[in-house]
C-alpha cells in the first residue's frame, strides 16, 4: 500500500513536469482541442467530465491564501503542488498510523464483531482516497494544456469513482460476512446459502458500480442496458428449469423448512438431508442409497420434518380374551394407567386408558400417551419398558392375551330310523 501511494505521487510529479512547455503554443493548442471538444459534445451527446468541484474549492482556496493570480506556471505553483503531494503522504501515515489504530482499539471493546471487520475493511480506500486527492489537487494546481486537463477531468472521475465503490464494496463485504458469521452461530437454514448469495450481491454491486462509473463519464448507459435486458430474457429462456431450480433455493433459505443433519420426507423420499445446494437437496436415504431432488420439486412438495417432534405420541390396543371378568377387567385397565402416569418421560395429561371394543376373538383396551422426548431411540425405549410393564400386570392377574379365535358349534344329527 505504502509502495503504491509513492508510486502515484512520483508519476503526479512526473506528469506535471513533463507537460510544461510554452505558455503561448500550449494555449493555441488549448483552444483547437476545445474546439474540437465541443463539436465531439454535440455529436456525440456528452461533454468531457470535468475534476469534482471539491478539488476545485481546495484549489482556488489555497492560491488565493498565497496570493498567487499568475496566468502562467510560477515557482509557486510548482511549491503548491508540492506541498498537496507532501500533505496527502503526511495526513495518509497520520490517518492509518492513528486513527485507525485507535478505531480498531475502540472496536475490541464493543461487543459486536462488525465494526472489528469493518474498520480495517475502509483503512486501505480512506488511504487512497486522500493520495488521490492530494495527487489531482496538485495536478489542479498547475496551468496545464487543454488535452492535460482534459485528460486530468477523465482521470480524476474514473479515480475518484473506483476509490467510492472500493470502500463502498469493502463496507458490503464485511457486513455480509458478519451476517454470514450469525447465521452460522444460530444454526440458521440460511447460512448455507450465504456464500451464494454474496457472490450474487457483489456482482449485483460491481455491475452497479461500473454502469454509474461509465455514466460519470458522460456515456449513455441505455443501450448497454437495453442490451442486457435482451440477453437476460434470452439467457432466462434457455435457462428455465435452473432459474427455477435457484429460486426453490432461494425459498428452502428463507422459510427454512430443514436443515443438514435432519430427517425429513419430501414427497416418497424420507430420509437425512446430507446437502442443500443451488440447484439441489440431496437425501441419504434408510437404505444408505442417495437421492437428489431438484430443488424446484423441494419448495413445491409437501416437506414433512421428522426431526422437529415436540414430543411422540404412542396409541396401542391390548387384546384379552373373553374369558377375563368385569372385576378384573376394571383392575387390569386401572394399573396399566397408573404404570403409564408413573414414568416421568411421558406428559400425565395426555394418558388416555380405556377398554373400547367388543372385538370378534378379544376385549381391547385401548391406550394412547405423549412421550416428552422427541428422541426417537428414547422413545422405542420408553415404549418397550411400558409394554413389557403391561405383560407383567396381565400374568398378576391372571389374565391371558387373546389371538384370532374362531369356534365352530356343530350340532348333532338326529338318528335315523330303520
Amino acid at each position: 500500500m505504502k509502495l503504491r501511494c509513492y508510486y502515484l505521487s512520483f508519476l503526479g510529479l512526473f506528469l506535471a513536469a513533463s507537460v510544461r512547455a510554452d505558455q503561448t503554443a500550449a494555449d493555441q493548442a488549448g483552444q483547437h482541442v476545445v474546439d474540437t471538444a465541443a463539436a465531439a459534445a454535440v455529436a456525440t451527446g456528452h461533454a468531457a467530465p470535468r475534476p469534482p468541484d471539491f478539488l476545485e474549492h481546495i484549489v482556488d482556496s489555497v492560491l488565493e491564501l498565497f496570493d498567487v493570480r499568475t496566468s502562467g506556471n510560477s515557482v509557486a505553483h510548482y511549491v503548491i503542488a508540492a506541498l498537496f503531494l507532501i500533505g496527502a503522504l503526511l495526513l495518509r501515515r497520520a490517518l492509518t498510523n492513528f486513527v485507525f489504530k485507535f478505531l480498531r482499539r475502540l472496536a475490541a471493546k464493543t461487543e459486536t464483531t462488525l465494526d472489528d471487520k469493518l474498520f480495517p475493511a475502509m483503512e486501505d480506500p480512506a488511504a487512497t482516497l486522500v493520495m488521490v486527492t492530494g495527487i489531482f489537487s496538485a495536478l489542479k494546481v498547475l496551468k496545464l494544456s487543454a488535452t492535460t486537463d482534459n485528460a486530468i477531468g477523465y482521470g480524476s472521475t474514473v479515480a475518484f469513482s473506483l476509490v467510492f465503490f472500493w470502500g463502498l464494496f469493502r463496507a458490503f463485504n464485511a457486513v455480509l460476512d458478519h451476517m454470514h458469521e450469525i447465521a452460522i452461530e444460530k444454526q440458521m437454514g440460511v447460512a448455507t446459502f450465504m456464500p451464494w448469495i454474496k457472490k450474487s450481491l457483489v456482482a449485483v454491486f460491481v455491475v452497479f458500480g461500473v454502469l454509474l462509473t461509465i455514466q460519470s463519464l458522460g456515456y449513455n448507459v441505455s443501450t448497454i442496458l437495453q442490451g442486457l435486458g435482451i440477453g437476460g430474457l434470452a439467457f432466462a429462456l434457455a435457462a428455465q428449469d435452473t432459474i427455477a431450480n435457484l429460486f426453490g433455493s432461494l425459498v428452502v433459505a428463507i422459510d427454512q423448512p430443514f436443515k443438514v443433519g435432519e430427517t425429513v420426507k419430501i414427497g416418497t423420499s424420507t430420509g437425512t438431508v446430507e446437502d442443500i445446494g443451488l440447484r439441489s437437496t440431496k437425501i441419504r436415504l434408510v437404505d444408505r442409497s442417495l437421492v437428489v431432488i431438484p430443488n424446484k420439486l423441494v419448495s413445491s412438495e409437501p416437506i414433512v420434518n421428522l426431526s422437529r417432534f415436540t414430543g411422540r405420541r404412542v396409541e396401542q390396543v391390548f387384546s384379552l380374551t373373553y374369558g377375563t371378568t368385569p372385576d378384573k377387567m376394571e383392575a387390569i385397565i386401572r394399573e396399566i394407567r397408573q404404570l403409564i402416569e408413573g414414568e416421568t418421560g411421558v406428559e400425565a395429561t395426555s394418558v388416555h386408558v380405556y377398554f373400547r371394543d367388543f372385538s370378534v376373538s378379544s376385549l381391547d383396551i385401548w391406550a394412547a400417551y405423549v412421550i416428552k422426548d422427541p428422541d426417537f431411540a428414547k422413545h422405542l425405549a420408553l415404549r418397550q419398558k411400558l409394554s413389557l410393564a403391561i405383560m407383567h400386570a396381565v400374568q398378576r392377574h391372571g389374565l391371558s392375551f387373546a389371538y384370532p379365535t374362531q369356534t365352530v358349534h356343530v350340532a348333532a344329527l338326529p338318528e335315523r330310523k330303520g
